[in-house]
């Protein structure tokens, strides 16, 4: 059963954002400007819309925390949308300007979108009200969330980085050995995309720009890894208790990732067994380690002392200037999807929300091993596994 938990409520154009996280051990020490930090990274980068430069996100803790420490109780956050006014102004069903809200009613849905299967699973006939949760804004409350628990990883040494790797045609190159968390170790967050590759980012900017010129949108692949996982982290004795499949499902939860590879899965596809598995090799002082990282971190469920590496798919942002073929829900004609403001490409904030969903299923596989209800019983507890490791 799962020791840690969090649910997130809110609408894009609401008033807050909000996040509950369950399951954190009492003791440990929470800077929001740490969490503040977490919610600027996931609004910079290259191509990104008019939302980032009225939101300026910070977060406001309304439980759990006394003195800056968790007690151990449920930890509660919330965000403020600053423009919820938009909300007030066009959306609400009660709106002062009820001919704006009429107007402003998503009735084209826009192919790619939540717009109309959530239309029909709800049945609702305004799409708005599919839109304005399933859009992307709800991770600010993820990366909020993913940040306090990344202060439980830091704790016991567990670092987490990512960087992008391609942005459209614009790639880099896997490398042979599989990826590290050392590849993300020239990433500059200042940067326009926060290139694995920095030398790539001429191009990349140039293919966004070409992008935003034809009214188009663009996505790519992004790296998310973690170093100083212990081993034994998940386990292979159930299918719902593997940590790649936790971490596939929390990776595919993330709007327009379409898909998920671990260490250099899609790779070793299409290579014999020797050469897709990484040797073991023992020495001392560092006991078991492997000289290469194409399984990622990751053997039968289980992390295995190595970096944790995932990389990510994301697809084009489904919002496009000129509108994809559509239907009108009213008159079931052909229609020209409706336009929302939006990015040419967010694939840079994938990477930060991906390292939140990353590092939350990490601190829960961690407590999940460790048990504990204060940070000293948790990291007592993740030694003495360790140096039982240390005998085999």
């Amino acid at each position: 059963m799962p020791r840690l938990r969090f649910l997130t409520a809110g609408e894009s154009h609401g008033p807050l954002l909000t996040a509950l996280l369950e399951g954190l051990p009492a003791g440990l020490r929470v800077d929001p400007a740490r969490v503040d930090a977490e919610l600027a990274r996931r609004q910079h980068g290259y191509g990104r819309g008019g939302r980032m430069k009225i939101e300026k996100d910070s977060v406001r803790f309304t439980g759990g925390l006394r003195g800056g420490e968790t007690l151990g109780g449920p930890v509660s956050l919330t965000i403020e949308n600053r423009d919820h006014a938009v909300w007030t102004a066009v959306m609400d069903p009660i709106a002062v300007d009820p001919e704006a809200a009429a107007r402003r009613r998503l009735s084209s849905p826009r192919p790619g979108h939540a717009d109309l299967a959530g239309g029909l699973k709800y049945g609702r006939r305004d799409l708005r009200d599919v839109l304005e949760r399933a859009s992307a804004r709800e991770t600010a409350a993820r990366v909020a969330a993913g940040a306090v628990c990344r202060e439980l990883l830091r704790a016991v040494g567990v670092e987490l980085a990512s960087g992008v790797l391609s942005v459209g045609p614009v790639a880099a190159a896997e490398p042979q050995e599989g990826w590290t968390f050392a590849a993300l170790a020239r990433v500059d967050d200042a940067s326009p995309f926060r290139a694995v590759d920095r030398s790539l980012e001429p191009a990349m900017v140039a293919a966004v720009d070409e992008a935003a010129k034809a009214g188009d949108t663009l996505g790519g692949t992004v790296l998310v890894a973690a170093t100083g996982v212990p081993a034994g982290l998940g386990s292979h004795v159930s299918w719902d208790r593997k940590l790649d499949g936790r971490l596939g499902q929390a990776m595919l939860s993330i709007p327009s990732v379409k898909a998920v590879s671990i260490g250099s899965g899609l790779a070793v596809a299409s290579l014999p067994g020797s050469r897709a598995h990484d040797p073991i090799e023992w020495t001392a002082g560092r006991g078991f380690s492997r000289p290469t990282n194409r399984a990622g971190g990751l053997e039968g469920g289980i992390t295995n002392g190595e970096d944790v590496a995932v990389t990510l798919f994301v697809k084009p942002i489904a919002t496009l200037r000129a509108g994809l073929p559509s239907v009108d829900l009213d008159t079931k004609e052909p229609h020209r999807a409706q336009y929302e403001r939006s990015d040419v490409t967010a694939v840079p904030a994938a990477g930060v929300i991906g390292e939140a969903m990353l590092a939350f299923v990490l601190a829960d596989a961690l407590l999940e091993k460790t048990g504990g209800d204060s940070l000293a019983e948790v990291r007592r507890n993740l030694a003495a596994f360790l140096a039982a490791q240390e005998e085999l």
